[in-house]
């Protein structure tokens, strides 16, 4: 899976301060502030301003105030991409998989969508891939992730999915034909 920028999005995408309105300017200049550059999701989220700060701000609580490891919530985020078929997510993410110790074997399951993966890790790849398949989990993927994780992991990892989700559809309608895809 990966992901290129198309020639033309189906959104404009404001990755530049060229043409905002005040509002948006205020929340861009935070996002670039917060995390060094523009990013693709708020280059489309920033049509809506009001809605692109809180969200970059939930999205900067799970990437570094959250409780899960860097390997669980990598390993989260590119099993999400590969869910809802999001190129730029995987690009993003894989290295960062890759650099918190997801094993090569487990990357390229997730990113082939077969193969076993291995505990610990099939908990969280299960329980990412039932939830973004149905939106909800079993009770037996539910207990794995609790022993696994406890109630508040559970909670955070559901928050994520959650989040990685709304960041694939948002990128997905700007950018509707997935790469990978061609």
């Amino acid at each position: 899976m990966t992901s290129q920028r198309p020639h033309e999005a189906r959104l404009p995408l404001l990755a530049d301060r060229e043409g905002l309105s005040e509002t948006q300017l205020v929340v861009f200049d935070w996002i670039v502030e917060s995390r060094g550059t523009m990013i693709r999701p708020y280059e489309v989220m920033l049509h809506v301003p009001e809605m692109a700060r809180p969200a970059a701000e939930l999205g900067h609580q799970i990437r570094y105030e959250g409780a899960l490891s860097d390997h669980d919530r990598e390993l989260a985020i590119i099993t999400a991409a590969v869910a809802h078929a999001c190129g730029f997510e995987w690009d993003t993410h894989v290295g960062l998989a890759r650099s918190a110790g997801v094993a090569e074997a487990t990357i390229a399951a997730v990113r082939d969508r077969e193969g076993a993966i291995k505990p610990p890790d099939d908990v969280v790849v299960g329980f990412v891939r039932e939830m973004c398949a149905a939106s909800r989990v079993s009770d037996a993927v539910y207990a794995a992730a609790h022993d696994r994780l406890g109630a508040a992991g559970v909670v955070e990892l559901t928050t994520l999915v959650g989040y990685y989700t709304m960041l694939a559809f948002t990128i997905n309608l700007a950018e509707p034909q997935d790469p990978a895809a061609s």
